[in-house]
């Protein structure tokens, strides 16, 4: 695995300035270092989720750490994990390291085959190929590449965001790279873009783009179980390898060999995001 993803992920943990503390907490939760109370205001988030949402520690953890005056906020040494903070404004402190904490993390995985797009599976999952960190935020893969199809897959903790990108209603783009097992000739290209029984469902028009008989791209609306070799198999012909290479404004990443993975970049997460609005 690419190790500059885990670092990043750990650096943006244990990275970053806020400031403000949590009104309604008592003046004897919140020192100085020097003894004088600290001055309370805003909220939003008890300090003990907010650590665990970081995945810094559980939240058991966070309350051993404050009675053992391990925390401090905005400057204040903490002696209960129960103080309400902002999550967007306080400057936490974990054992003498700045924590930073984000409400939606998004990962890019080039998922390989033998793994399935699931948190929970008997098999290998994709999650294996992750660092803990994003089982401790509660990622999970935002919709399902089948157990032999590699590529593009998005991860993420942010479920309204995925619910609205694989809804049906918002016709998110999907493209695919394929080779089959016969030839696809004009006729079939046709009856493909213009959308073929698949059982007791006629898809959605699709683009196809062929570089040989046997190999292109194709680019899907929807995402029926096994939709593309369902596809293929109404014409004649089946699919041999299949990989998605784009989910919508997201393009893998060719850098990334299959089972890497990395954080999405600014201008990716916000091309997202304004996709999923």
């Amino acid at each position: 695995m690419r190790g500059s993803f885990y670092e990043g992920f750990y650096d943006k943990i244990h990275g970053g300035t806020r400031g403000g503390i949590g009104r309604g907490v008592a003046y004897r939760d919140i020192v100085r270092d020097r003894g004088e109370p600290h001055c309370v205001t805003g909220g939003g988030l008890r300090l003990d989720k907010y650590l665990s949402e970081a995945a810094v520690c559980s939240r058991s953890e966070a309350a051993k750490a404050a009675r053992a005056g391990k925390i401090t906020v905005n400057g204040g040494r903490v002696t209960s994990a129960a103080v309400q903070i902002d999550p967007e404004t306080a400057e936490v402190i974990y054992f003498g390291k700045k924590v930073e904490w984000k409400q939606f993390t998004y990962v890019m995985l080039n998922k390989p085959k033998g793994y399935v797009s699931s948190t929970d599976d008997k098999g290998p999952t994709v999650m294996d190929l992750l660092p803990a960190e994003c089982a401790k935020k509660k990622m999970f893969p935002c919709g399902r590449l089948d157990i032999d199809t590699t590529g593009l897959l998005l991860i993420t903790n942010n479920g309204d965001a995925a619910h609205r990108l694989l809804s049906p209603a918002r016709h998110v783009k999907k493209t695919y790279a394929f080779t089959v097992s016969s030839p696809v000739g004009d006729e079939e290209k046709k009856r493909l873009e213009s959308g073929v029984d698949i059982g007791g469902h006629i898809s959605a028009p699709a683009e196809i783009e062929l570089d040989t008989p046997e190999s292109g791209r194709i680019t899907i609306t929807e995402g029926k179980f096994h939709q593309i070799k369902r596809m293929f198999h109404a014409v004649g012909t089946e699919i041999t390898e299949l990989e998605r290479v784009s989910f919508g404004p997201l393009t893998l990443d060719k850098g990334l060999a299959q089972g890497e993975y990395r954080e999405l970049t600014e201008e990716e997460e916000a091309a997202l995001i304004e996709a999923a609005k």
